[in-house]
């Protein structure tokens, strides 16, 4: 899942792209209105996290900008602004949730977590197909009930394809949810990642089709 981040303060800025990546999301990270709306007419993304207090616009602006073109992309607004007026004011210009600063990481993970299910029409965290069982919020995948260990990337990798279980997902739409734009991506790092996979899960759990895409076929 493709988080877009836009703060304006480096150091808060900073610390959450790690802690978003470090939860298995991608994060494209602006710090301003003007690019981070760039980035949103170009590319797709699960949520928006949206600091109010941007150079050049306001959060206000870049969510009202994107309501009046139709995009219902998820906003968490974050300010430091903590009156009920501004927190009105946000959810008017289309926010869907509002966290003020300083606020505790785990909220805003949990926040999110609720945003994303929502969009997806999930009102349960758990995800399954045959007989693994994904639990995004507290990332962990089981099988057979058995708890696995399995990193981060590959977590994420498995909760996209659980996710859109009975499609194929390309690689392209792999790196694009799994990796930064700036990024450059080793040409194999896909397939070692669904190797890695395989041996947890069984070597028919994920299916590929040579320049295609691979896929977890849906739970009947």
């Amino acid at each position: 899942m493709r988080i877009l981040l836009v703060e304006d303060d480096y150091i808060l800025g900073s610390s959450l792209k790690r802690a978003l990546e470090k939860h298995a999301y991608g994060v494209d990270w602006f710090r301003d209105a003007e690019t981070a709306l760039d980035a949103l007419r170009d590319s797709q993304f699960g949520c928006v996290i949206l600091d109010v207090n941007l150079p050049k616009a306001s959060g206000f602006d870049v969510a009202r900008s994107l309501r009046r073109g139709g995009n219902d992309v998820p906003i968490l607004m974050l300010t430091a602004l903590d009156s009920v007026r501004d927190r009105v004011t946000g959810l008017d210009e289309g926010a869907d949730d509002y966290l003020v600063k300083p606020f505790d990481l785990d909220e805003l993970l949990a926040r999110l977590r609720a945003l994303i299910r929502r969009r997806q029409g999930r009102t349960e965290t758990i995800i399954r197909c045959a007989d693994v069982e994904l639990d995004p919020s507290a990332m962990v995948a089981r099988r057979n009930g058995v708890q696995l260990h399995i990193p981060a990337k590959e977590f994420h990798l498995l909760r996209l394809l659980m996710e859109r279980s009975g499609r194929y997902v390309t690689k392209n739409d792999i790196e694009y949810a799994l990796y930064d734009t700036d990024v450059s991506v080793e040409s194999n790092t896909i397939e070692v990642t669904v190797y890695n996979l395989r041996k947890k899960l069984g070597t028919d759990f994920i299916r590929s089709i040579r320049g295609v895409g691979y896929m977890v076929e849906r739970q009947q």
